[in-house]
């Protein structure tokens, strides 16, 4: 588990501005959450080394780039062990096609978000990469028909 890191106002304002837009300079975000620079770049340094920033990356808009497939599916292993799920959990990294991957409880092992350019890439990673490997015993796929809400920024709340 990992430690758990109380966040004040001013860490709260920085991580709002910084989720809308890391692109800004330290002076932008500064301004935005209302104080120096100095303090401002001191702050997120330190909530980089907490782990807190895991990383700033760009949101690639998938359409655009021609991924305009999308499908949740629940993964249901053949004998959910702890060394199938450790294998699981690595095999799913080298996988593009999954974008997300949770470990759920209930009547299946995982639930995936999987995108790719249409339905035929799909399937074939549904067949070739999930169906064929031996820890997977069943695959329940919902294809997305439309995305009303689609945001990686957290509902951070003061303490």
């Amino acid at each position: 588990m990992t430690d758990k890191y109380l966040l004040d106002p001013s860490d709260v304002r920085v991580l709002r501005v910084l989720q809308r837009d890391a692109s800004l300079s330290i002076a932008e975000v500064a301004k935005e959450a209302g104080m120096s620079q100095t303090p401002c770049w001191r702050r997120i340094k330190r909530l980089k080394e907490q782990g807190i920033i895991r990383q700033i990356t760009a949101i690639v808009d998938r359409e655009s780039v021609g991924l305009g497939f999308v499908a949740y599916s629940f993964v249901k292993l053949a004998v959910p062990s702890r060394d199938n799920m450790e294998t699981f959990d690595k095999l799913v990294h080298h996988w593009p096609e999954v974008v997300t991957c949770e470990r759920i409880t209930g009547a299946v092992d995982y639930l995936i978000k999987v995108v790719t350019d249409d339905i035929k890439t799909y399937d074939n990673f549904l067949r070739l990469k999930l169906l064929d490997n031996t820890l997977v015993s069943d695959v329940q796929s919902r294809i997305v028909v439309n995305t009303v809400k689609d945001t990686v920024a957290l509902p951070l709340r003061e303490s």
